[in-house]
């Protein structure tokens, strides 16, 4: 009896980690510049299929968040069917393995894998026959706030059985990388069917099925080091606070070389040397980094410049994009060379602003190379809040920095740039006292 109570003992406890381990993954995921943001996959069974039996179905991949983008290679979609399903065609994408169609011998299915991996189409790979709408874009989603018609990527799977049951299965273990780690995805639900409209929007058209689910990212998932860092410079201080030494990794031991190898990218194996960030060797080894110079003093206004600059010899960043939250944005007057728009947050007291490039200009942060680096920058107007603007404690200075979607190290606040006479070093305490309180809480849990 006593055992059993000991075990019994070991199962609850066993549970309740697995719950903390669980809350610990979803209050990671919450972010609340981006509150309600996710990926959703949707699964729309559109029509029953006799000849080969089964079922045609429309999958899409709507990205909800509003600054989180997906780059080049783009998203790959991953699921394990719950019996013996094979794709006869697609339309939009591809799977990436044919694997073993032997048993078939006078229609050959477009794959046969137990456990497909579904990428999507270049533009040049496909033809008016094989599109569908929002595919074709080598995996590309954009954020919802900066582009809502390219957020989302959709395409066509013709599936059907084995052994011809007409039994229709959810597909299970689904998975998303966009393009490495980062995304845990939950179970595909039955869901309200999918409704479109026809004859100019008077009659409705519900498809046959639906299932859904949501994809959120965590950078506790991802396991790597920063891929960006923020400097900071002022009028008022001839002082440059550079990026943290060592904030994406730390230089190699051979300080007389110009290039860096950064084992920093978990989308593909480090084994391979195209698969590692060649950067540029730098004290902080970061392949981006963001610069905020506060530049001028007027009567009514500051003016602030904003610059990126990309360290890495091998990558470029198409439609890149910067989030910043500062104390006054709600005073923005205008910004010179970025499209800007204001986002929502929750529980910040501070305002948050997304800065992405405009077309035919600077969408692109071209990579480095031996002389320069790649850079794009701005300048931005803010006009002054006399009640609350004021230089003493880091007020001109950002909070919190994004790049691409990942968090930007900072530079600790006792390394800000600060009047001129001293006065606010006396403001390091709080930060001092700060650092001890998470520490103990670290200890106690």
């Amino acid at each position: 009896m006593a055992m059993m109570r000991k075990n019994r003992n070991l199962g609850s406890f066993s549970t309740v980690m697995e719950h903390h381990i669980l809350l610990l993954i979803k209050s990671n995921c919450y972010d609340p510049m981006d509150p309600n943001g996710n990926i959703t996959v949707t699964f729309d069974i559109l029509q029953w299929t006799t000849n080969p039996d089964g079922y045609l179905a429309r999958v899409t991949i709507q990205n909800f968040y509003r600054y989180r983008h997906i780059d080049n290679p783009g998203w790959s979609l991953g699921w394990t069917w719950a019996k013996n399903e094979v794709i006869w065609s697609m339309r939009g994408a591809f799977a990436t393995d044919m694997g073993n169609c032997s048993s078939f011998k006078s229609q050959i299915p477009h794959s046969c894998k137990k456990n497909p991996v579904i990428v999507d189409l270049m533009l040049d790979q496909a033809s008016p026959d094989n599109m569908t709408e929002g595919c074709c874009r080598g995996g590309t989603l954009y954020p919802l706030s900066i582009d809502p018609s390219k957020s989302f990527a959709s395409f066509e799977v013709q599936v059907g059985s084995q052994e011809g049951n007409a039994t229709i299965h959810v597909p299970r273990n689904l998975t998303l990388m966009a393009p490495g780690p980062g995304y845990s995805c939950g179970p595909l639900l039955d869901s309200d069917p999918t409704i479109s409209s026809d004859i100019g929007g008077r009659r409705h058209v519900p498809v046959f099925r639906t299932w859904k689910t949501t994809c959120t990212y965590s950078s506790f998932l991802t396991n790597k080091t920063p891929m960006c860092c923020v400097s900071l410079s002022t009028f008022y201080n001839p002082k440059v606070t550079p990026c943290s030494k060592c904030s994406c990794g730390c230089r190699d031991a051979d300080i007389s070389t110009d290039s860096c190898i950064r084992e920093g990218d978990p989308s593909s194996p480090a084994s391979s040397v195209n698969n590692v960030d060649i950067v540029r060797c730098t004290d902080h080894m970061c392949p981006v980094r963001v610069h905020w110079h506060v530049k001028n003093n007027y009567v009514d206004y500051w003016r602030v410049k904003l610059t990126v600059s990309n360290y890495n010899y091998k990558k470029n960043y198409s439609d890149w994009n910067v989030l910043v939250q500062h104390p006054s944005f709600k005073n923005l007057v205008k910004t010179y060379s970025f499209n800007t728009t204001l986002l929502p947050a929750v529980g910040l007291g501070d305002e948050v602003a997304l800065f992405w490039g405009i077309k035919f200009y600077n969408e692109e942060l071209l990579n480095a190379d031996k002389e320069t680096f790649g850079s794009v920058s701005t300048e931005i107007l803010l006009k002054k809040d006399f009640d609350s603007f004021t230089l003493r404690n880091g007020w001109a200075l950002p909070r919190r920095i994004y790049f691409n979607g990942e968090s930007c190290q900072m530079p600790p606040p006792d390394d800000f740039p600060i009047l001129p006479n001293g006065s606010s070093k006396q403001k390091s305490c709080p930060s001092f006292v700060l650092v001890l309180v998470i520490l103990a809480f670290k200890t106690l849990f």
